[in-house]
């Protein structure tokens, strides 16, 4: 079964080239007859994703589903996005119910922990930032989304609005030769312990012929299916999403790439329910930076969700996913 889903995000949430009032879902339901198995996905617009795209990819590839088509032969059989993603991780699910053991212990990094994950502050002006970033300075890690020219005023407002916190930013893209100095500057004043997606892909090879003083984290840079490969020049970090990666199952292997080439890792998400996020926390567990904060910015979460203390995220029930 396939379901599109709407979910209301509370305050709504901007970034530097988008503003959203709802997150919009897609969720996978596959049915064994005994057992059932759920797995959520978020269409990636800036990848040419919809709603409707990434319905009609899982309905072309519902024949091979109903005739057996292995996790492992899944990979092959549809491109990496969020299309994928969901289906791969309603996969998993279904072999836990099925099994008797938990995703974690399938994949084998269980049994999970608790982890610490961001909490976002959408890009505003440096006074409605600063007035957000009181309400969360209690929080210990904190993501600063940004939009290019100014970022160093939003910067050091935040910063003087949270002063115990941690503090990573996200300019998804937006700055240029214009802004980037004065803005690795605030960064660099504000401790700011990573950067991510300063620049557009397409133009990021300047990031290979600087000193990086603060650690830069690629995400827009590792794009659906393209592998980790010939980023370590450019980048300190990466960013691996789930609904990028096009699942659970590739997650994985990124991962292993990613710290054979030393490289430190984010795991993100888009703006998704805690179905998105329960495949995500077992990536949490093996990372440096965990932003998994998607339920807690919808105004609500689907029944049963993750349990959140402040920014504690538990791990998931298997009546929710794994």
């Amino acid at each position: 079964m396939i379901e599109a889903e709407r979910f209301e995000i509370a305050g709504g949430f901007k970034i530097s080239r988008e503003t959203r009032t709802h997150a919009q879902v897609v969720v996978v339901t596959l049915d064994d007859g005994g057992h059932i198995g759920h797995g959520e996905c978020v269409p990636y617009p800036r990848y040419g994703e919809s709603l409707e795209s990434v319905q009609t990819q899982i309905e072309e590839i519902t024949p091979l589903l109903k005739s057996g088509l292995s996790r492992h032969d899944l990979q092959e059989a549809m491109p990496a996005g969020a299309a994928r993603n969901a289906v791969d991780c309603a996969m998993w699910d279904l072999e836990a119910k099925k099994t008797g053991r938990s995703a974690a212990e399938l994949a084998g990094v269980g049994p999970l922990k608790p982890v610490t994950t961001a909490f976002t502050i959408s890009v505003d002006t440096p006074e409605v930032m600063a007035e957000k970033t009181r309400a969360a300075a209690h929080r210990p890690l904190l993501k600063v989304k940004l939009a290019g020219p100014g970022d160093d005023q939003r910067i050091a407002a935040v910063r003087t609005a949270a002063p115990d916190s941690t503090l990573i930013v996200d300019a998804n893209e937006a700055w240029d030769e214009s802004c980037f100095e004065i803005n690795m500057a605030a960064c660099r004043a504000a401790g700011v312990a990573l950067i991510e997606q300063p620049l557009p892909s397409k133009n990021d090879g300047m990031l290979a012929e600087i000193e990086r003083t603060v650690t830069i984290c690629a995400d827009e840079s590792l794009h659906p299916g393209g592998g980790i490969d010939g980023l370590r020049d450019k980048y300190d970090a990466v960013n691996i999403k789930l609904d990028k990666a096009g699942g659970l199952t590739e997650a994985l292997k990124l991962v292993a790439a990613a710290r054979e080439q030393d490289l430190a890792i984010m795991i993100g998400c888009m703006l998704g329910t805690s179905l998105a996020m329960a495949p995500a926390a077992l990536i949490a567990q093996q990372v440096d930076f965990v932003d998994l904060d998607g339920p807690l910015l919808l105004a609500r979460d689907r029944v049963p969700g993750l349990r959140f203390e402040g920014s504690l995220l538990y791990p998931p029930e298997p009546e929710l996913w794994g």
